[in-house]
């Protein structure tokens, strides 16, 4: 059934769509009886305001944006769960894009989100972004505006885990356990969660006087097939890998399969550590061992820090969420 207007029930009964619209909202100027015949007309019509049409005539849409490389996979839907249970705390409604993980589709998502009258914008950037302008611009037009999970060095308000400190520990970890001949897997170099999580790892190597073998550092792109061709070629050296540090889920998936598929065992032969989900890292076998990111409070902190941009809060902030280390059975 297609939903009244207020012009329809101003039209079934012979008034103006003013006094239709004054009676709905509770204002003066309208006389008892004449409200009631508007209130019970509507109720039993089925009228519902519009929200869009509210938005415009008071230039508030109680709409924020999220902006994800893949809304699919459980990482960034568990931060954009969370991020919805608080907006909705604060009266707002988001609206939930998807880059696919490319740069020109994070331009038109951008877009989209500005010309839908949103309030603010949080997002994880794609890992082809390498030119910030598009985002910069949103300051010039004053949108409130968050980085989450993945940041970039400018004036823009993130939230982001402790990448480089978490790696470091994890390398150190992997030391500690007999590994001499750790590989790094990792996404885009020019991705600042990889540069970062790639210096905590160099860092731990050379407190740990142990050469930096560049032929095991393979920084291409964040996907199944990316990791499972640079694994195997980790594996073809004269000197394979004995541990590997893989920094996103498909490359942990891909370098476990690519361990298996040579015949060699996990963790007896190649110990792996990732960046993952803990459900993720329990349902595969062995178990991994990885870095656990608390995306409750990525969402939390995002939301909280863009609310109050919307609320006239000027200052840009760099907040770090620390994640953990959860050993399972994948190392040594």
């Amino acid at each position: 059934m297609k939903r009244i207007s207020q012009r329809e029930i101003a039209n079934l009964l012979g008034v103006n769509v003013s006094t239709v619209s004054r009676a709905l909202r509770g204002l003066e100027g309208v006389s008892t009886e004449l409200r009631q015949k508007i209130l019970h007309l509507a109720k039993e019509q089925g009228y519902r305001p519009n929200p869009f049409a509210v938005s415009l005539r008071y230039d508030t849409t109680r709409t924020i944006g999220i902006i994800v490389p893949d809304v699919s996979f459980n990482h960034f839907a568990h931060i954009v769960k969370r991020i919805e249970a608080e907006a909705r705390k604060e009266g707002y409604m988001c609206i939930i894009t998807d880059t696919d993980d490319k740069y020109e589709n994070e331009k038109y998502c951008l877009e989209l989100l500005v010309n839908m009258h949103v309030e603010g914008i949080i997002m994880c950037l794609s890992q082809e972004t390498t030119d910030y302008a598009h985002i910069q611009r949103l300051r010039k037009i004053h949108m409130p505006v968050v980085l989450f999970d993945r940041d970039a060095d400018i004036d823009i308000s993130s939230v982001v885990i402790n990448d480089a400190d978490s790696a470091r520990k994890i390398t150190n970890y992997l030391v500690d356990r007999g590994a001499q001949r750790i590989a790094f897997l990792g996404g885009p170099n020019k991705l600042k969660q990889t540069s970062d999580r790639k210096h905590g790892y160099l860092e731990a190597l050379h407190e740990r006087n142990i050469p930096v073998r560049k032929n095991l550092v393979k920084c291409n792109y964040f996907s199944y097939n990316s990791g499972l061709t640079d694994t195997l070629e980790l594996l073809d050296l004269p000197e394979p890998p004995d541990a590997i540090i893989a920094t996103h889920g498909l490359l942990v998936t891909s370098a476990m399969k690519a361990v298996e598929s040579r015949g060699l065992r996990i963790p007896e032969d190649v110990s792996i550590i990732g960046y993952m989900s803990d459900w993720v890292s329990d349902v595969a076998s062995p178990r991994v061992s990885f870095v656990k990111q608390n995306q409750k409070e990525i969402g939390l902190k995002a939301f909280k820090l863009l609310f109050d941009q919307m609320n006239g809060d000027t200052c840009v902030q760099h907040v770090i969420v620390k994640a953990r280390f959860e050993v399972r059975d994948s190392t040594r």
